[in-house]
């Protein structure tokens, strides 16, 4: 309890402020504690002091949880103005580290204090304005400041012995947990757990982005209807995350099983939430929006597969309002909307282009005399690429062995100086690179061939009944058939054409009925047609695009990504 002005009087008592501080909000709410231990303590130690040099306390300043490495403390400028406002004798601290941690802070106050007029007094320091005194607070202040930078280099380089380790220097990202645990000796040790309400909704976040088709904002409005908020803290309840926050969260190596540290990448301990395949389709999607994220205003499973059939103009989507505010909404043509070129082409209903691609599916099928034939030369096919796979699999195995020993080299040689930090973050990228494209080559060519075989029949009778799978599909579905099967749809008044993409173009063509039947009869007969083409040396013959990395293995493609898998 302080005095008052009036008690100073009438006791001719000299006027003391006391100032606290603790560097940690540990120390400031220990056991329950709002002050701890060490408050109280440095309280009456200060009231003791100011009792011996005929003092009263008559205001007390607490920093909570503040470091002594900066003077920009709420509570120290508000002690320093007080002491400028009124007529204060002393300033009573514990200790003259509880001031200042550094020498041109600790100047800078003493300067402050004394043009107010106050003396510093320490409670536990002999301390005062004799030569003696002013030299053992010079030597004091040099210690608390010796003190303070030994003490940060000593945390550091535990963090970055932490990192190396594989644990997490720090508080630990959305999804995870800091919890304690024991150790086989039975002490407790501080780890990361994975947070069983947020981690499913990171994972989930980070495979819908990978697709493409979201936006930061349209995802962040999803991660909030779904329930993802932050860690509610004592001061911060939960709340949603905000659009930079959810781009943080994408860029964090953390969630694929890194931990990083003045930035170098070390592996960790933790279990990962993504695997290195997801974590670079995202990077790749974020690099693609890095101009800038376009959110469509009348999305549509249509759009960007249909086309004026006068002009070629690509369609969009407009809406139209009649007198009693029934809204329509039609596809229009690009070119006639923006009166770039003299396309006269009406405006059509959506739902009547709808129904016209329903009907095309009615033709973009293989014929059911063809269905068996198909199936057969795909299993002889299938066996083939069956033991190219494995063989594959051995080599990307061997170098994935590789590039991992690579980076743990890369790594002791950063530690024993011989390679900069520039140029380790640059070879890490680099070998990150590698690893997600063998990892992704290895999922390809790490199928069950057996699973593959069930899923070419279901995909066979789906092809041979393309009408079916597309009216059951949804919207999202349905855009990828389209996207699957034509080049463009190109739709007129009345009706629609279209370009077939391959392998459609060819599958539906002839040859590969002739070559099906060719097949057929040199079973029957057996003897093999040498002059035959196999069904994959057909597929690829027109297939000009260039295969991506998720198509196959070294072999001909059989089927693209967007191919006639049944819709689920």
């Amino acid at each position: 309890m302080t005095a008052t002005a009036a008690q100073i009087e009438a006791t001719e008592a000299k006027a003391a402020v006391s100032y606290i501080r603790v560097s940690t909000k540990e120390q400031a709410e220990r056991d329950g504690d709002p002050e701890g231990y060490s408050i109280p303590a440095q309280r009456d130690a200060n009231r003791r002091k100011a009792a011996s040099i005929g003092a009263v306390v008559i205001e007390e300043f607490v920093d909570r949880g503040e470091s002594a490495r900066s003077a920009d403390r709420p509570e120290l400028k508000r002690m320093l103005a007080h002491v400028k406002a009124n007529q204060i004798d002393f300033v009573i601290v514990h200790k003259v580290d509880r001031l200042a941690r550094n020498r041109v802070d600790d100047v800078e106050i003493n300067l402050a204090l004394r043009n107010a007029g106050a003396t510093l007094v320490s409670a536990t320091e002999n301390i005062d304005e004799t030569a003696s005194g002013m030299l053992l607070h010079g030597i004091m202040s040099s210690i608390a400041e010796f003190y303070s930078r030994n003490l940060a280099a000593e945390v550091n380089k535990g963090m970055e012995q932490k990192a190396k380790t594989g644990g997490t220097p720090g508080k630990a990202p959305l999804g995870y947990r800091n919890v304690g645990a024991l150790n086989p000796d039975g002490r407790e040790v501080r780890t990361v757990a994975v947070d069983p309400e947020r981690a499913p909704l990171i994972t989930w976040a980070f495979q819908a982005y990978a697709t493409g088709d979201w936006t930061l904002k349209s995802l962040t409005a999803a991660l909030e209807d779904r329930g993802l908020t932050t860690v509610p803290t004592p001061k911060r309840p939960a709340s949603p995350i905000k659009f930079n926050s959810l781009h943080k969260i994408l860029t964090t190596p953390y969630y694929k099983g890194d931990v990083t540290y003045r930035g170098v990448n070390y592996p960790g301990r933790h279990l990962p939430l993504i695997d290195e395949v997801t974590w670079a389709r995202v990077q790749d999607v974020l690099s693609s929006h890095a101009t800038g994220e376009k959110q469509r205003e009348h999305p549509h499973y249509l759009k960007s597969s249909v086309f004026c059939g006068g002009c070629g103009s690509r369609l969009i989507v407009t809406m139209s309002k009649n007198r009693y505010g029934t809204v329509y909404p039609y596809f229009i043509c690009m070119g006639r909307h923006q009166k770039v070129n003299g396309c006269t082409r009406k405006a059509v209903l959506i739902d009547v282009v709808e129904e016209l691609v329903e009907d095309v599916y009615r033709t973009v099928q293989l014929a059911p005399e063809i269905r068996g034939q198909v199936e057969a030369m795909l299993r002889q096919d299938l066996q083939s690429t069956r033991d190219s796979a494995e063989a594959e699999q051995r080599d990307l195995t061997t170098q994935k062995e590789r590039l991992t020993n690579e980076r743990a080299r890369l790594l002791q040689a950063h530690y024993a100086g011989a390679v900069p930090l520039d140029l380790l973050k640059t070879e890490q990228d680099r070998i990150a690179r590698h690893l997600a494209n063998i990892e992704d080559r290895l999922v390809v060519t790490g199928v069950e061939f057996e699973t593959i075989e069930q899923n070419l029949r279901t995909a066979l009778a789906y092809a041979s009944n393309c009408y079916k799978g597309y009216l059951v599909a949804g919207h999202h579905v349905r855009r990828l058939y389209n996207q699957a099967f034509f080049e463009r749809i190109f739709v007129d008044d009345d009706q629609v054409r279209v370009e077939l993409s391959e392998p459609f173009s060819t599958l539906m063509g002839g040859e590969i009925a002739s070559s099906a039947r060719r097949y057929a009869e040199s079973l029957a007969t057996n003897s093999r047609d040498e002059g035959a083409p196999s069904l994959t040396d057909i597929l690829s013959r027109d297939n000009k695009k260039p295969s991506s990395r998720d198509e196959g293995l070294k072999q001909h493609v059989l089927v693209p990504p967007a191919g006639i898998e049944p819709a689920t």
